[in-house]
């Protein structure tokens, strides 16, 4: 009866319903449904501007302690974040010149304020300082096509940012960058020599990261052509892998000399003909690329999505988007027991791919961690109707592709973001979609879980005006723009103006992707390191009095390194420090029974943390004991990780019942 009775009141403590005093982390709450908090913002009386594939910021452009929500469609927008009122707008140069790529809110100068970066059609970059008036060298006008492609970044560690900027226009000339000064920067634009293939980028294509570990960032620029280029900041190409050199008698020595096949093999051969035999080959005239770790090896890599066609008709059929990944020379990943030399195939065909009809989707990656492995997996939107999640084993999990579109009228989907919403462990998966027009239908924002679940789902405002459709076509952005702790989705409708939504129970949310093109400097790549993986844990769990914990805390950082990390253990007043401290690397100390270590979490390479506490031997009867860990990343952000022991506790066994 005893032991029963001890195993109910274990059973109690777990489920969090101990009749004794128990330290415990906050109860994860369930994702709850989006509360419209304001639509219309940027319209005018009666109209709104048609809102594209720009995606918002959220920033404090005036240090004033209140959040500012920067968009743009035709015309840049600010707007207060609690009510989504105007608080300044700047107009086109000319007249029709649309916002594609995602508005830029970054120091570009490093003088300590924000600036705003966007790029327009007939040509237009311009950098406006935090009250909206144009930076000293801006605007630039090198060219009177659209500039559909934008990111901003310190290229060459100097201490100010470069502007580059994609053009779509079928020319090899293709891509600009910019000195913050708006003077063009020696080597630019590209690509101007014979030493590849390059055309216009009709989608914000470009990825900014160091590939290389140099400490400067490479550029690699996909575009309407079967290559993806890829330069140094001078303008410098990146050379390939050996095995693409010397055929056809070619030197083949540069990324933009490699056509993207999906048999290997034919890559190999040289240039890319329409070979008799089945040669699908991949196009990336709307096809981003991130430069990231997939494996967490400390080894960057570039993922891209290509728009795979058959060459033998006229015009080309398009079969599917699918996923590669590459490595800084080009080859194919293959490492970890991942082989992408091989590549997913037949991911879905179109459905339709006539923007009359319906607005083109864009397959723009996104690529975390969905399943906590170290991993990372690959998730785009495609015109089959669907969002993908592509693991590294080359397979889809769970209940992924999750179908926007299952018949009737038209509904595609923008690119997600990703954030741990209840900060139960595991992450969500938001977007946002669009319908047919003259459907006088809207679309949805829509909440996943990390299974390619729906959790939420509900439908955006209707058009504001004579529009007959709506929907969004932009990346979401995940911020908080007011005054309680809670995140809101901001969101760009094509005709209901900028719109944002309450996420109720997110307080302690994990933001893993918050906007377009994973950050406001639109690189697709990460701009700093992340404590977020970081773990604790403590062995054994079900101690008696006196008896040793071993405390684990693994700081896990997927890079770049951060060098001021702090983490502070205060350890709770029921364990004894033990007095063995240890640590892998950094400086390490216990006083009055707080662990301090301070150090560098550098990228790919995990610290790892020990030390050991005795039970009390006052201890007699079941408790909870919690142990709380702060990981100060050095960055303004603190992180909480617990390891839960029951002292004096029983492990209840239950019975497993099997159908024959």
């Amino acid at each position: 009866m005893k032991a029963r009775l001890l195993a109910l009141l274990l059973l109690l403590a777990l489920l969090g319903l101990s009749p004794w005093p128990v330290t415990r982390a906050a109860t994860p709450l369930a994702v709850q449904a989006p509360v419209l908090k304001w639509q219309h913002g940027g319209c005018y009386s009666s109209w709104c501007e048609t809102g594209w594939y720009s995606s918002p910021a959220v920033a404090d452009l005036d240090g004033d302690g209140t959040m500012e929500v920067i968009g743009a469609a035709y015309t840049l927008f600010v707007l207060n974040g609690e009510d989504g009122e105007e608080q300044w707008h700047m107009a086109p140069p000319v007249s029709g010149a649309r916002v594609w790529p995602g508005v830029v809110v970054a120091d570009v100068d490093g003088n300590g304020d924000l600036e705003l970066v966007i790029a327009q059609g007939s040509g237009y970059i311009s950098v406006y300082d935090h009250t909206g008036n144009f930076e000293p060298g801006w605007p630039q006008r090198p060219a009177t096509n659209e500039f559909r492609s934008l990111a901003v970044a310190d290229l060459d560690d100097d201490g100010d940012m470069e502007i580059v900027a994609g053009l779509a226009r079928l020319n090899p000339i293709n891509v600009w960058v910019f000195e913050h000064t708006g003077n063009i920067r020696p080597g630019w634009p590209q690509l101007s020599t014979d030493q590849g293939s390059a055309a216009g980028l009709y989608n914000d294509n470009i990825g900014l990261g160091d590939l290389d570990g140099d400490g400067v960032l490479e550029l690699v620029i996909p575009s309407d052509t079967i290559t993806l280029c890829a330069y140094e900041p001078d303008g410098s190409q990146l050379a390939t892998h050996e095995m693409y050199h010397g055929h056809s008698g070619h030197d083949m020595d540069y990324w933009g000399e490699v056509p993207a096949y999906v048999d290997l093999e034919y890559e190999t051969r040289g240039w890319g003909p329409c070979y008799t035999e089945s040669t699908a080959r991949a196009n990336f005239a709307n096809g981003p690329a991130n430069i990231v770790d997939v494996n967490g090896d400390g080894v960057v890599e570039v993922v891209a999505i290509g728009d795979v066609h058959d060459c033998h008709t006229n015009p080309y059929t398009d079969l599917y988007n699918g996923p590669y990944i590459f490595n800084a020379d080009r080859s194919r990943f293959n490492a970890g027991g991942f082989d992408w030399t091989t590549l997913p195939t037949d991911t879905g065909a179109p459905v339709i791919q006539d923007y009359n009809v319906i607005e083109s989707v864009q397959p723009n990656p996104v690529t975390v961690d969905l399943d906590g492995d170290g991993n990372l997996e690959i998730l785009y939107p495609s015109y089959d109707g669907r969002m993908h999640a592509f693991w590294l084993d080359k397979t889809e999990h769970h209940n992924w592709p999750y179908a926007v579109y299952t018949g009737g009228n038209y509904r595609f989907a923008s690119e997600p973001v990703v954030a741990d919403l209840d900060n139960d462990g595991h992450p969500e998966v938001i977007f946002a979609s669009w319908v047919q027009k003259g459907t006088y239908q809207t679309g949805k924002l829509h909440i996943l879980d990390y299974q390619g679940n729906s959790l939420q789902e509900v439908d955006l405002p209707a058009a504001y005006g004579s529009p007959n459709w709506n929907g969004v076509l932009a990346a979401p952005t995940l911020a908080n723009i007011d005054s309680d702790p809670d995140l809101e989705v901001v969101l760009n409708t094509a005709h209901s103006g900028f719109v944002a939504y309450d996420l109720p129970g997110t307080a302690e949310a994990r933001i893993l992707w918050g906007t377009g093109r994973g950050n406001y400097q639109r690189t697709g790549s990460l701009l700093y390191g992340s404590l977020q993986g970081s773990t604790k844990s403590v062995s054994p769990t079900l101690p008696g009095p006196g008896d040793v914990l071993t405390y684990t805390i693994t700081l896990h950082n997927p890079g770049p390194g951060l060098p001021g990390v702090r983490v502070t253990d205060t350890l709770p007043s029921e364990v004894h420090y033990l007095g063995d401290l240890w640590a892998s690397s950094g400086s390490y100390g216990e006083a009055g029974g707080i662990i301090t270590w301070t150090g560098e979490a550098p990228a790919a390479a995990p610290v790892t943390i020990t030390f050991g506490v005795t039970v009390s031997a006052q201890l007699t009867t079941p408790y909870t004991i919690v142990n709380t860990v702060l990981l100060d990343d050095g960055l303004g952000n603190v992180l909480e990780r617990q390891a839960t022991v029951i002292a004096n506790g029983y492990a209840v066994y239950l019975p497993v019942i099997q159908r024959h």
